[in-house]
């Protein structure tokens, strides 16, 4: 019998070693749910091929990585928000210690601020039959976030162009959910950037699910890092066509692959806060790109993608051959964060201050609409509508941090403007003429009225002096006494 020699021995230890790294521990101390969705077979537009292809890879990912997988292809409606509802059953049923992870590969619409998920079976005619015919993301969100959970996480490729010709007032890719907006807990990623289009790749996979799936079987990565990397590799796929985009509101650590601690703090990760105001200031990112070669500063602000970030770049690397992009990628993320303000105010001040800055944009007519109706809404009420706020110049902050918004003029020409006088700090005298007061007009005498009682009959003459009794029930209540008129009798004067 032969030995192994130390080579082989060496070989061996390094194989458990590594499959060690690669198991996922961390599901031991936790229990892995995943719901997996492919829509490819649309009936009334042409197929998504890759969106099959994407489900099937995520599905084999996800396994390995210790959730137990629920793959679902193809739902129509009725077949999607049933599976989305027995997947929240299995949820609520392994309790409190549970990390639940949807992935969605398919069409989404964005419809008047909502983003919607797209069964094959939905043949719209116009925008008003998205919400009859589709699945809205936030009741998704919603569903799963009211559970006991450790972490929610949601993969959303589902950001590819607008396949409806119907829909011509549908904006461009989805809407910004910020997580931090429900209950804590939940990561959300999208394929692309909040109002961009994703790409579906030349190949079996789509470029974010394909970064996806070689990105997170690295061992021991944040899920903040594994994003992170993914948003890098996208944008080298595509030539900076497509940045990925998350926003996290998670409480604990977690890996898909290595140990996840749930008593370790997660790293922040881009929220949609972040996005607008940024961690760190435009001036700490002019000092952190200057100097730097300009690969080098790219890959820095597409991994933190923050509107700051992206702000420092065009200034710094203004001839640069990556900044006409990345300039659109930042004038759009602007507008995103505007939108998103624009209906979550959702008054008529708030549209308004939307179109002062972006009234040539894709979200432009639904703008209006959106705008019509909150005037009916608040038909019949001229005061609150007079004294609606003017639009605060924070939520639509355009490119050029120096150009000043001019005042909106109002969509609907029935509502008309309010218009304010003139007038002189210093008023005409009024000259005072002494007059007497007129004479008051006596008040007229009032009527006296006087009741007395009626004197007493005189006795008959064949009686002498006696004693009457009588009981009055007059009108007035009862009346009478000793000696008194029978039935009230009262006389007026």
């Amino acid at each position: 019998m032969r030995r192994p020699t130390f080579s082989n021995l060496l070989l061996a230890s390094g194989l458990l070693a590594l499959t060690q790294l690669m198991t996922p521990t961390g599901a031991a101390a936790e229990t892995r749910l995943a719901l997996v969705i492919g829509q490819s077979a649309y009936r009334a537009v042409p197929e998504l091929p890759n969106a099959a292809n994407d489900a099937k890879g995520m599905t084999e990912l996800l396994g390995n990585a210790g959730f137990t997988v629920t793959t679902a292809a193809n739902l129509s409606q009725n077949e999607m928000r049933a599976a989305i509802s027995d997947f929240a059953g299995k949820v609520g049923a392994s309790g409190a210690d549970t990390v639940a992870l949807v992935f969605y590969a398919g069409h989404g619409l964005q419809i008047d601020g909502e983003n919607y998920l797209v069964p094959v079976d939905l043949d719209p005619k116009r925008e008003a039959d998205i919400p009859l015919q589709g699945v809205r993301l936030n009741d998704l969100l919603s569903t799963l976030g009211a559970l006991p959970t450790r972490a929610r996480i949601f993969m959303l490729d589902a950001c590819r162009n607008n396949p409806f010709p119907a829909l011509s007032g549908a904006g461009h890719g989805l809407a910004i959910v910020d997580t931090k907006a429900g209950a804590p807990g939940s990561f959300i990623s999208y394929s692309t950037s909040p109002g961009a289009e994703a790409e579906d790749g030349n190949g079996i996979d789509s470029p974010y699910t394909a970064a996806a799936l070689t990105i997170a079987k690295q061992p021991n990565l944040p899920i903040e890092e594994v994003f992170k990397r993914i948003r890098v590799a996208v944008a080298q796929s595509t030539d900076g066509r497509q940045i990925p985009w998350e926003s996290s509101s998670l409480t604990t650590d977690f890996r898909f692959f290595g140990e996840s601690s749930g008593s370790t703090p997660a790293l922040p990760g881009a929220s949609a806060m972040a996005l607008a105001g940024g961690t760190r200031s435009l001036e700490d990112w002019r000092k952190e790109l200057r100097g730097k070669p300009a690969m080098v500063a790219y890959e820095l602000v597409i991994t933190e993608d923050t509107v700051e970030a992206y702000q420092a770049y065009v200034e710094l690397y203004a001839q640069d051959t990556r900044t006409p992009r990345l300039r659109t990628v930042l004038e759009r993320r602007r507008q995103m964060l505007a939108w998103e303000r624009a209906t979550a105010i959702n008054t008529r001040a708030s549209f308004e201050a939307y179109l002062v800055n972006w009234d040539n944009s894709d979200l432009a007519a639904t703008a209006r609409r959106l705008l019509l109706r909150v005037q009916n809404r608040n038909y019949g009420q001229p005061v609150a509508a007079a004294s609606a706020p003017a639009p605060i110049a924070v939520a639509t902050a355009p490119t050029c941090p120096c150009s000043t918004p001019t005042p909106a003029t109002p969509v609907n020409p029935s509502v008309p403007p309010t218009i304010k006088k003139r007038v002189d700090d210093t008023p005409p005298k009024r000259k005072v003429v002494d007059t007497p007061p007129k004479p008051r007009r006596p008040p007229p005498p009032e009527e006296v009225v006087v009741y007395e009682r009626a004197p007493p009959p005189p006795p008959p003459a064949a009686v002498g002096v006696g004693i009457g009794i009588g009981i009055g029930m007059g009108r007035g209540g009862y009346g009478g006494g000793y000696g008194g008129p029978a039935r009230g009798d009262y006389r007026r004067y």
